[in-house]
């Protein structure tokens, strides 16, 4: 990889995260422990696990003209993102509702993607010499796939490594997936990709056996506390996950993952010891409250990666 970047479609939210014992059901009210509003957004977070830990990133997104877009902006700029970002006056920026279970740390999410919802596949045309320029291009599929698609076609084109998170899951066909280098789902997604149950590593492998005969090159199925499976064709890898401490909320821990394998693969760690370093910075950003604010730093990472 000659050219030492970065280049993520996504989209930034607002999270407003609350904190109870459980989720109230239809027509009750329930009194919380906490809440929490601050920056988030898939693509976004991933962007700043990748710019945290020392990659040069770009993102790819749009935002409306309002406060949630001056937040956006202004962590861009303290984490060193370049901003490849359209302002729509018309819309408004995103948000997201973020249930954290107070006693596990698990959550369930709402996302309204505002503005990013129209990111459109000339949105990636106009930005197309920044990511040929790139070392990776990376999406999810929180914009609409017609825009992900075209951002791997034109990395793809350029011989750019190209990595998809598959999240929210959504049907995808041979054609998408054979632009994917690595295809990167959590165990939900894989499942629903694959109509496979994926309660073992020999579960997690058949999904990823399947999914690499549909298109995709790499997969990589992210399993929460049990690490994440990694299958090629060549290699089959399960990397355990690792104990950083007490589980506060695991709402950022795949985002920190992909960002995490991506700046992995720039340093020129292989595929197998990039999931492994991702597999740490995950287990650490579950240690934290927050999203984009959970992502570690790099010396962060190496105090347990390179221990392992």
């Amino acid at each position: 990889m000659s050219q030492k970047r970065i280049v993520i479609l996504g989209i930034f939210v607002a999270d407003t995260a609350y904190r109870a014992k459980r989720q109230p059901k239809m027509g009750e009210t329930l009194l919380g422990r906490d809440f929490n509003l601050g920056p988030g957004g898939k693509g976004s977070n991933q962007a700043v696990a990748a710019a945290r830990l020392g990659s040069a990133v770009s993102f790819i997104s749009r935002l409306g003209d309002d406060e949630f877009a001056n937040m956006a902006r202004r962590m861009w700029k303290a984490e060193a993102i370049e901003p490849l970002v359209i302002s729509d006056a018309a819309s408004f920026t995103g948000a997201a509702y973020i249930f954290v279970d107070d006693t596990t740390g698990d959550n369930a999410i709402i996302v309204v993607p505002g503005a990013a919802s129209n990111v459109a596949p000339t949105d990636l045309d106009r930005n197309r010499h920044r990511i040929e320029e790139a070392a990776i291009f990376m999406t999810q599929l929180e914009t609409p796939v017609e825009a992900a698609k075209r951002g791997l076609e034109i990395a793809k084109s350029a011989d750019v490594t190209t990595v998809l998170n598959p999240a929210p899951a959504a049907p995808l066909d041979r054609e998408l997936l054979e632009l994917c280098d690595y295809l990167t789902p959590n165990e939900s997604e894989a499942s629903i990709l694959t109509g496979f149950p994926i309660r073992s590593i020999p579960e997690a492998r058949s999904a990823a056996e399947e999914l690499r005969d549909r298109g995709a090159n790499s997969v990589i199925i992210t399993l929460g506390k049990h690490g994440a499976y990694f299958h090629n064709g060549s290699q089959s890898v399960h990397v355990e996950a690792y104990d950083a401490g007490k589980v506060v909320e695991t709402t950022g821990a795949g985002d920190s993952f992909n960002g995490a394998f991506v700046h992995g693969l720039l340093q020129g760690l292989s595929p197998v010891e990039s999931t492994r370093f991702a597999c740490v910075a995950a287990s650490i950003s579950v240690t934290r409250p927050g999203t984009a604010p959970s992502m570690p730093t790099s010396f962060e990472v190496e105090q347990i990666y390179g221990r392992i």
